[in-house]
Parts: structure tokens; C-alpha cells; sequence
């Protein structure tokens, strides 16, 4: 009589927390944008670099809890204004560099957005 295996149950990776200075519960591109410091009880975790970069940006922290408004459906929303990304990229450099150098962050993310 053959027995069933119990499946493998697949092991999650932990990710390094985000490096970007956040209160807990509020939204980056709300205070930044507008000094509203509101709770959301909804938050969307964005990778600040996507495509290729994505997981990059996750492995290394580079990534902010924004509300849906600045994450996909609103006017300034990220997905759909390149100066909102833009704002986001240059914060999450400098962010970077202050505990690494300019060349590690090219040579990491292939671009320089400062």
C-alpha cells in the first residue's frame, strides 16, 4: 500500500525592513508630499525600483508603505506620475548613501538618480 507524502512546505526568504524613515501606519508620499500625518488602515508595500530592480529593492530594504491613492489610483499615484517615482528614487538614494558610497548604489541599481 503506497501512503501519500504531506507536501513540502515552501520556506519564505526574510527580507531586509525598509530603509526609509516612516512612521508606522502613515503613508511616505502623504507626509512628504502634504505634512498629513493621518493613520491609514490600509497600506501597499511599493519596491521603489521596479522591473529588473525589483527584487533588488526588495532584498536590500529599498521599498515604502504608501496609501492606495499614492501607490496606484490617485493623481500623484507612483504607477501613474514619473515625477512622484522620481521623488521617491532620489529620497531612497540618498537614504542609500548614508551608509554607502555613490558607486555602490550604480553599480547596484545601474542608475544614478541624483
Amino acid at each position: 500500500m503506497l501512503y501519500q507524502k504531506e507536501p513540502a512546505k515552501k520556506r519564505r526568504k526574510k527580507h531586509k525592513a525598509s530603509i526609509m524613515p516612516q512612521i508606522e501606519g502613515t503613508c511616505y508620499l502623504c507626509v512628504k508630499l502634504h505634512g498629513d500625518y493621518q493613520k491609514h488602515p490600509v497600506l501597499h508595500e511599493h519596491h521603489i525600483f521596479p522591473g529588473k530592480n525589483r527584487q533588488i529593492s526588495e532584498a536590500n530594504g529599498l521599498k515604502v508603505k504608501l496609501c492606495p491613492n499614492h501607490h496606484e489610483f490617485g493623481p500623484e499615484a507612483v504607477h501613474k506620475d514619473i515625477e512622484t517615482m522620481r521623488i521617491l528614487q532620489r529620497d531612497c538614494q540618498r537614504e542609500f548613501e548614508k551608509t554607502h558610497t555613490r558607486e555602490e548604489f550604480t553599480a547596484l541599481i545601474g542608475r544614478n538618480y541624483l
